[in-house]
């Protein structure tokens, strides 16, 4: 072998054992002089990888004869008499024994053998040079490569693979043997083989392609010379000329003859190994070949192999599926490269199954399939439509593929997806999407002669695809959820984007009051059309000269609002009108002038219908309510987005509101439209004092005003007719979070008068509102019309429903707007709703654990002690504790003590109270049998014991010593069942606990003498502050008169939460709590102040961007300066350990984006006052 000192143990030449020597892994030469020979490429230094670990050495397989034997060949002096390379050249042994004498030889000393193998691959290539283990050790890549390349002798001929002789032949021949034995049952050596040989093909086919273009230059020259009068013929250029043909002829016979052995000796073998690398090597390499010497490669003979490669089409259409995202977009190209080549091979099922993703969320995925869909559908035409190239609109070659897109968008049945559609295709079918005036005449102008007119539902999906496609051009974003934000456009970007306003400004500023005209009285297109002023370049209409249509589309706009009462109609209205009435451009005195009046009639008409409606004395008829909610539906649809104060809108809904109340007979639309105007009403008056000086009257009026609003919707909570409630207890929370006191923040102290806090009846109330209408059975909350069973959808649309209620309660919550016990009548719902709200409900426990870790504690233990009553109501005292009933609170128990985490001393203050409130609520109710009986609730003690794993140490000696100032001797010595719990409890606090913790707390007056368990080691950093804290806990429980509580105080006065009244079926005793009572006055421990909340009314922005992807998790928008990192003592890993499938998996997945986003109960119309 090679003369060098021995490799060290961690000198490592590969990267992992399985491994093939890829391009970014070998030594090249960089230098490009060698191309024409063929690269040779050895191996890099890296580290061994796992696979490796067993290999190397003598772990594995026979031990070889000597550690200095190699192939049969013995050394001296660490020199091997016969290299590998010399073996091969000599080919006396067999390849196959050669080969197993260098696998002998890896297994024994793999570093050795594999600088062995580099040696083998450089002398193959006729380079003198010798790579040692020093040169290795000391020496960069590109260093070895250098020095290699200097001791090549480039013209010294000597070349192996292109040298004449029989011996040469021979070790061609043995080379391709030895390189791509094909039964070689070592991964590693056949994966590299495979490589090496592959490379080396290239090479060959790469000189092999250098000889033909020489020959065919050759043959040329040859032809011209001999073409010449024989005057002028040289005839000695003619010889050299035939002389350098006849060589090129034999070189490339003897390539092709090289070639030949590589192909048949490894490519036929290994293009259908077991291993995917080696085939994807062979496949790779002969695409190469193709495109490289395409004369050669690209007939039958090779494509014969590609073509069995991939003749598994069904497993490549069942590949668009696959998880990983970039294999499907590979999946989907390859597909659409074989749709253009041979589109009979793709059946119509196998199209199907692509075409369907378009509607995907990953946008490459939906890219791909849009470009598929193109491929197949759009981007074919007939010959006769050659003459209509010039032609524009219907008759335009755009006319039938815009019918096309829409026969495909009604046929896939996802109608509220069109925007997916339109951007999946919209970077290869943009000319056919910004066609507007082909599908504008496709909507006004009559159908040809001959032509078939468009259904009522088709022009419904033209013109949403139309609407999408101009979004598109307009906003230059996907739609949501496909994008992860609105990215910087570059400049071409921005210039396409003005120049298509332009054009859509001009075409639809002259066509959109035609086209309202035509449909208005279809809501659906209504809806859809009225949005287009949204993407106008409102200039235009004035540099344009196009006033007399914007008159037209303000006569339209007016018209429909007179016509419909639907929501989503008025809704788009008034959107376009706040579209129009920008102060920045000329238009702005026109359209206001119309909105104006427009407003006018309909406040008149409002307070003249009021009045006849609410006389005395007379019963409204049917009518006159149709008439009141008709203009009340105008009034607030138009007040949800312009500021209607000037109209005092807040006199005739409090007098409708007030009358309502008294009477309770008002129709329920009547009511839940003039709660929202009234909401309106209060938000557009907070704005106007914010942003501008407002005088002490202003807010008075508004404080006054407000009040009087809350207290009405208190009212309406108890109204019959649920959805009546619901949207009072919607409202209710948004008022309350608004005016909190967070509306102060940001520098807005003269808010303060308008700073409201609920009552304790408002807050019970809400909360019992929740515990009615969210926590309940899915079949409960039937409200279809026919009394059926509803539909899969309606049930998915009840759940989201439900979830954005309990999400607005929850806010309140955690904005610290009601009191934190409250949410004890919702933690204990975790368990049974798990599945519904248990992500929502999980947060809270998390944001409200940030806020304040004691309170939540002892939030979480109030709960069970609820849930415990709740079970001794039911079943009496002697309840079973094996019943699934008490076992579900055991479970729950051991739940919420997941979310502590594992860091103890972060939630130490917050367990021990827990500990305290629950030991005291066990010995609150004393048997009435006397002593000698337990107490009612002990029980609660195995519900308790859940928790002592998470208290430290010495803690529970402290809890412990607690816990006794309760019991009295007699009951140290019960045994009977009934005193189980008691038993249960005291060992968990004494398992730990003894020996360490005693030890503490006997050492602190003379640590000297603290002697430790052998098996306890004392932790460094964390033990010296939890000794710390302990001190003065242990100094205190030592006198008799100065432990935590005396037991005498507790059993008479327990110290209890406060809950909020009539929230449950279980009556809770008010809070007593005395000075002398406090756990925290013995117990010292750093107290936790309320943190101040985040400013939910901040203006301007949304609490969920426009194209940001809905998501669950931040559904309480967490405060990075105000509250506590966001992973303290919240264990949500742990937290999910055997919980039971969700069977509502799919539909979960189907609820709406904004299922638990903030902004879907306080949009950006109480944030901001506008929405648009």
């Amino acid at each position: 072998m090679i003369a060098a000192p021995e490799i060290p143990t961690d000198f490592n030449l590969l990267q992992e054992s399985e491994t093939h020597f890829s391009s970014d892994t070998d030594f090249e030469d960089i230098e490009g002089k060698n191309q024409k020979q063929g690269k040779g490429k050895t191996c890099k230094k890296g580290k061994k990888g796992p696979a490796e670990k067993g290999k190397g050495g003598n772990g594995g397989g026979k031990p070889p004869s000597g550690p200095n034997r190699m192939n049969g060949h013995h050394q001296q002096n660490g020199v091997e008499n016969m290299m590998l390379f010399e073996v091969v050249k000599m080919g006396k042994s067999a390849m196959q024994s050669v080969v197993d004498d260098w696998i002998e030889s890896y297994k024994h000393d793999r570093d050795i053998a594999l600088l062995d193998l580099i040696n083998f691959f450089i002398q193959c290539s006729g380079c003198k040079g010798v790579v040692t283990a020093e040169m290795f050790r000391h020496m960069q890549n590109s260093e070895i490569i250098r020095k290699m390349t200097e001791e090549f002798d480039e013209d010294s001929g000597d070349y192996p693979l292109t040298m004449a002789g029989p011996q040469w032949k021979k070790f061609k021949s043995s080379f391709c043997e030895f390189i791509g034995l094909s039964d070689s049952q070592v991964r590693a050596f056949r994966h590299t083989s495979t490589l090496a040989a592959m490379k080396l093909m290239t090479a060959l086919v790469n000189v092999a392609l250098n000889l033909s273009i020489n020959m065919d230059n050759t043959q040329r020259q040859y032809e011209a010379e001999r073409n010449k009068m024989i005057g002028k013929r040289a005839n000695e250029r003619l010889e050299l000329l035939l002389q350098k043909r006849k060589e090129l002829q034999e070189n490339q016979d003897e390539i092709e003859n090289m070639m030949n052995a590589i192909f048949k000796g490894v490519f036929v073998h290994r293009y259908r190994d077991a291993i995917a690398e080696i085939r994807a090597i062979c496949i790779e390499e002969i695409g190469i070949w193709m495109k490289m010497y395409s004369d050669a490669f690209l007939n039958d003979s090779y494509l014969k192999y590609v073509g069995w490669t991939m003749h598994d089409k069904d497993r490549i259409v069942s590949m668009t599926l696959d998880k990983e995202y970039d294999v499907a977009v590979q999946a989907i190209k390859l597909l659409t490269l074989v749709l253009q080549s041979s589109e009979e091979v793709l059946t119509a099922e196998d199209c199907e199954n692509v075409y369907h993703l378009v509607y995907s969320a990953h946008r490459p995925v939906a890219v791909a399939a849009g470009e598929f869909l193109f491929k197949k559908l759009f981007s074919r035409r007939d010959p006769e439509e050659d003459g209509m190239m010039k032609r524009r609109g219907r008759q335009g070659p755009n006319a039938n593929l815009v019918k096309t897109l829409v026969f495909f968008f009604l046929e896939s049945e996802l109608h509220e997806h069109a925007a997916y559609l339109v951007d999946s295709m919209w970077d290869c079918a943009t000319e056919l999407l910004k066609d507007w005036e082909c599908m504008n005449s496709l909507l006004l102008e009559e159908p040809l002669s001959g032509e078939e007119a468009l259904t009522d539902r088709q022009e419904s999906a033209l013109i949403e695809i139309m609407l999408c496609t101009i979004r598109q051009a307009a906003e230059c974003h996907p739609p949501v959820g496909r994008g992860t934000g609105k990215r910087v456009l570059t400049a071409k970007e921005k210039k396409t984007q003005l120049d298509d306003r332009t054009k859509i400004t001009e075409l639809f500023a002259v066509a959109l009051p035609q086209l309202l005209a035509k449909y208005s009285v279809d809501a659906e297109k209504v809806t859809n059309l009225l949005q287009l002023p949204q993407y106008f370049d409102l200039e235009i209409y004035t540099t344009g000269r196009l006033e007399k249509h914007l008159d037209a589309l303000l006569r339209q706009i007016r018209n429909i609002v007179e016509k419909h009462t639907d929501t989503d109609v008025l809704e788009a209205c008034s959107k376009t009108y706040h579209a129009l009435c920008n102060e920045e451009f000329t238009i702005f005195n026109r359209v206001d002038i119309s909105r104006s009046q427009l407003i006018d009639e309909l406040a008149d008409k409002f307070n003249r219908l009021l009045e006849d409606f609410l006389q005395e004395g007379e019963e409204p008829d049917e009518d006159d309510a149709y008439q009141v909610l008709s203009t009340l539906k105008r009034i607030t649809a138009f007040h949800n987005a312009h500021d209607l104060s000037k109209w005092d809108l807040f006199a005739c809904n409090y007098k409708l509101l007030k009358t309502g109340i008294e009477n309770g007979d008002m129709p329920e639309q009547i009511v839940i439209h003039a709660l929202q105007c009234t909401h309106y009403v209060i938000l557009w008056q907070l704005a106007k004092i914010t942003e501008s000086s407002s005088t002490k009257e202003d807010l008075l009026r508004l404080k006054k005003q407000m009040r009087v609003f809350c207290q009405i919707c208190q009212h309406y909570l108890t109204n019959v007719n649920t959805t009546v409630k619901e949207q009072a207890f919607t409202i209710l929370c948004d008022i309350l979070m608004i005016f909190s006191h967070q509306i102060m923040s940001g520098g807005r102290d003269m808010l303060e008068p308008l700073v409201y806090t609920p009552d304790s009846s408002l807050q019970s109330e809400l909360l019992s509102f929740i515990l009615d209408h969210v926590f309940i059975e899915q079949d409960d909350d039937n409200n279809s019309a026919d009394g059926q069973q509803e539909d899969e959808a309606s049930k998915i649309e009840a759940l989201h429903k439900r979830r954005n209620l309990l999400a607005a309660f929850c806010k309140l919550i955690v904005y610290t707007v009601v009191e934190m016990n409250t949410a004890a009548d919702i933690f204990k719902q975790y368990m049974k709703y798990y599945n519904d709200y248990g992500d929502i409900i999980k947060e809270t426990m998390s944001k409200t654990r940030q806020i304040d870790k004691i309170q939540c504690a002892k939030t979480l233990i109030l709960s069970l002690q609820q849930l415990f009553n709740e079970m001794i109501q039911e079943n009496g005292y002697n309840f079973d504790r094996s019943s699934s009933t008490f076992s579900g609170i055991k479970e729950l128990a051991r739940r919420f003590a997941l979310t502590f985490g594992l860091d103890q001393l972060k939630t130490r203050e917050a367990i021990a109270m827990l500990h305290k409130d629950g030991i005291e609520f066990a010995f609150k109710e004393p048997n009435p049998q006397g002593e000698s009986h337990p107490p009612l609730n002990l029980a609660f003690l195995d519900i308790l014991s859940e928790f002592s794993s998470k208290l430290l140490r010495q803690d529970k000696r402290t809890v412990y010593v607690y816990l006794e100032k309760f019991m009295t001797f007699q009951m140290s010595l019960r045994r009977e069942d009934v005193w189980l719990p008691l038993m249960s409890y005291r060992n968990s606090l004494l398992a730990g606990g003894d020996d360490d913790t005693m030890s503490v707390i006997s050492g602190i007056s003379s640590r000297g003498s603290t002697v430790r368990s052998k098996k306890s080691k004392p932790s460094t950093g964390k033990r010296k502050v939890v000794e710390g804290m302990q001190l003065s806990l242990t100094e205190e429980s030592s006198s008799s008169d100065s432990m935590w509580l005396s037991r005498e105080q507790t059993l008479h006065t327990p110290v209890m939460m406060q809950t909020p009244q009539l929230t449950s079926t279980i009556m809770r005793e008010p809070k007593r709590l005395r000075p002398e009572d406090s756990f925290m006055s013995v117990y010292p421990m750093q107290t936790e102040h309320h943190q101040t909340p985040l400013d939910y009314n901040r203006r301007g922005t949304s609490l969920m961007e426009d194209d940001e992807e809905p998501i669950v998790e931040d559904v309480m928008m967490s405060s990075e300066g105000r509250i506590e990192d966001l992973n303290e003592g919240m264990d949500f890993d742990t937290m999910d350990i055997d919980l039971p499938p969700s069977k509502n998996r799919r539909e979960r997945t189907e609820l709406k984006p904004d299922f638990f986003d903030p902004a879907s109960i306080m949009d950006e119309s109480v944030l901001g006052v506008s929405m648009f």
